[in-house]
């Protein structure tokens, strides 16, 4: 029996949607040589991460084992799979593999943080690999919502796994690449021990429906417009960018791209050669000289952002753009759970408008970038692994991939962020837990999520904040009252009175009664002159709010 061994281990990504890692190594345990699969982050909310920029994996297991990575690879350039790069390169240190627009993506972000572009290495689609270390890698081309995504084939001592990152079985994609079973039939044809699959939709029993089908609805509906036309959709899916500038170009008018991010994908896109035949764009200068009914623009911010395009045009204008009462604005996007309110807050604000509002509701504007059931059926179909190992999903989408893998014959493994899975030899096992979480960036700096800044930050938010100073002579004596600042708490009480001045006239008679013990000792001094405060707000306004106290005293 070998004693090395073939692992898999994601830090992020399996029990969630969004933030994938993945770790793959093969060797002695313990001393496994190391590929990471994926840097990308998720998106805070106002509920749970106020203020907070973005959220990482915690790749703190990563960085104790540096030594021993070998490279990263990037399946494709959406940010839940390649927005960390930047924030976590230097912790990591090693080359990164990806194809060509992945790659025009990744040096982008690695430029902000000063890393030179040779950092990122190009490669080829399959059959061209990369050995590094024990284990050899090549990007399998597969359909999915943005250019040039790719599965990873990863070939082992121990067998080949697939690892599919996101995909779709399209074979009309319009830009990209389209499914093709005929090759991923020859690339499994010897015998893949693991499948690493998506598992967003393995809810929806329907077939996936073809990108091409969005394009007669999308026309029909902008050719029929009277006034200015606006659509919004993920920035990424350059396939739906370019077949909503089609139909504006179509219907005769000048297209305007709005919003960073959009014109970086299709800048991205053009460069790399992936997307041919866009129509002519016009800047925001030139939109405002032309007939409302010759302009479409086509915007960020589907998913309600509040600094995209559209929050912007909704709050009132944009680059001097302002919308107007029967003008058009459609969303050719799903709304990603979690994001409702905000969609709906723009919503609105274009309703109290008189802009026209539509949504995919019935379907005809979007369709998604993942595989549904059958789909994913007729992926282990195509590659007949021997196990299955559902990732990029809650806990209750690979769960459920698990269910359905096993009631087609195959081995499923459930596998959340941080279990290490040994799939050696046929019977694949969990052989160590890893400690795994969220690091969120804030501001400039990275903060963990246990180290209580965004803990405080809510609590504050939630019960308001007390500042109370207090001056001590050089005899341990009150000079002069406490006094109070609040921030975020009504200004009077049950009592009718100013807030500050209930709570100044408890404190100082708390001070005059006070004993030699605690006005002698700050620790104890600022433990009662809180456990005071909160109890005096919350019999005057029925809270208790965060209390900072300041003793200062004179030498």
């Amino acid at each position: 029996m070998s004693s090395e061994r073939l692992i898999y281990l994601p830090l992020g990504g399996a029990g969630e949607i969004g933030m994938n890692c993945y770790v793959y190594g093969y060797g002695k345990p313990g001393k496994e040589r190391l590929i990471v699969v994926d840097l990308g982050v998720t998106f805070p909310d106002m509920d749970s991460t106020p203020g907070v920029d973005l959220i990482l994996p915690d790749i703190t297991w990563l960085k104790e084992n540096r030594n021993r990575i070998e490279a990263v690879f990037i399946t494709h350039a959406h940010e839940d799979h390649v927005g960390a790069v930047g924030h976590l390169f230097g912790d990591l240190g090693v080359k990164i593999y990806a194809r060509a627009f992945t790659s025009n993506i990744a040096r982008h972000k690695l430029a902000e943080y000063g890393i030179e572009g040779g950092a990122v290495q190009t490669v080829g689609k399959w059959p061209e690999t990369v050995t590094t270390g024990p284990l050899t890698v090549g990007f399998l081309p597969i359909s999915h919502s943005i250019p040039e995504s790719s599965a990873l084939v990863i070939d082992s001592p121990d067998g080949r796994i697939i690892h599919t990152g996101d995909f779709k079985l399209d074979t009309t994609p319009l830009v990209g690449e389209a499914w093709d079973p005929e090759l991923w039939a020859d690339v499994s044809k010897d015998g893949v021990k693991a499948l690493i699959c998506d598992s967003t939709n393995v809810f929806s029993r329907t077939a996936g429906r073809s990108e091409a089908i969005v394009t007669p609805a999308v026309e029909k509906l902008v050719a029929e417009a009277d006034q200015m036309v606006v659509a919004t959709t993920f920035a990424s899916n350059v396939a739906r960018v370019k077949s909503l500038a089609e139909a504006g170009a179509k219907a005769g008018r000048s297209v305007c791209l709005l919003g960073r991010a959009m014109r970086r994908m299709i800048e991205a896109s053009n460069e790399t050669g992936v997307l041919k035949g866009f129509p002519p764009v016009i800047g925001p200068e030139d939109v405002v000289k032309l007939p409302r009914d010759n302009v479409m623009l086509i915007v960020t911010g589907s998913q309600g952002e509040r600094r995209a395009a559209s929050a912007q045009l909704a709050r009132g204008k944009f680059n001097g753009i302002t919308l107007k009462e029967g003008d058009l604005f459609l969303f050719s996007s799903k709304i990603i759970p979690g994001n409702e309110r905000g969609v709906i807050r723009v919503m609105n604000q274009f309703s109290e408008n008189g802009v026209d509002i539509v949504d995919d509701s019935d379907g005809d504007y979007h369709v998604s970038g993942h595989a549904n059931r059958p789909d994913l059926e007729t992926m282990q179909d195509v590659v007949n692994p021997q196990i299955v190992v559902p990732m990029h999903g809650e806990h209750r989408h690979l769960r459920e991939h698990v269910k359905m893998s096993e009631s087609k014959g195959r081995q499923g493994v459930l596998a959340i962020n941080g279990m290490m899975i040994d799939l050696s030899g046929n019977k694949p096992k969990v052989v160590e837990y890893i400690e795994t979480g969220r690091t969120y960036l804030d501001g400039s700096v990275q903060i963990g999520a246990l180290d209580g800044v965004v803990r405080d930050r809510i609590r504050m938010a939630l019960n308001g904040h007390v500042l109370v100073t207090v001056i001590m002579d050089e005899d341990d004596e009150a000079l002069g009252e406490p006094w109070c600042e609040v921030m975020g708490l009504p200004t009077q009480g049950r009592s009718h009175a100013p807030l500050t001045d209930i709570l100044e006239a408890d404190l100082a008679q708390f001070m005059g009664r006070a004993g030699d013990k605690t006005l002698t000792d700050d620790n104890k001094l600022e433990n009662e002159l809180r456990k005071l405060t909160r109890q005096s707000c919350l019999k005057e306004i029925g809270k208790k709010p965060e209390v900072t106290v300041v003793i200062s005293r004179l030498s």
